[in-house]
């Protein structure tokens, strides 16, 4: 379960998203990755913690044109969300395995976002139209 419920917690804010339209989705996941870098804030690595904000701050400033930005955003993240769950507060402070649970499912949201970020709904409508005209 500990790796199932970040999978999990991924494929859904893939669906979500998947709901906006280009440009918005694109926009919006710029955003959530800036708010992600600003997620451990006073997590225990001082000045370091302001300097991995401004970084994903770059990325996602980047990502308002290009997925990849905010793929290597979520990847640093990744990077974070273990330090932090070795050394440093954990991005829940109830919630032991919160960290580790966050590395899971920052690399399948980068994976996503190196594929284009495309709409899962659009996907199934494809393959569905696929399959009509085979059959």
């Amino acid at each position: 379960m500990t790796i199932l419920a970040p999978i999990l917690i991924a494929f859904i804010y893939i669906s979500l998203t998947s709901l906006l339209e280009e440009p918005s989705r694109r926009n919006f996941n710029a955003i959530f990755i800036t708010g992600a870098g600003a997620a451990y804030l006073n997590g225990g690595f001082g000045v370091w913690e302001f300097a991995f904000t401004a970084v994903l701050t770059y990325c996602a400033y980047k990502g308002l044109r290009s997925y990849g930005f905010i793929g290597v955003g979520w990847l640093l993240h990744t990077g974070w969300d273990v330090l932090h769950h070795l050394y440093g507060n954990l991005i829940v402070p109830f919630a032991a395995d919160s960290s580790f649970g966050c590395a899971v499912t920052d690399p399948v949201i980068a994976l996503w976002c190196f594929a284009g970020a495309p709409s899962v709904y659009g996907l199934f409508r494809r393959n569905k139209q696929q399959v009509s005209n085979t059959g």
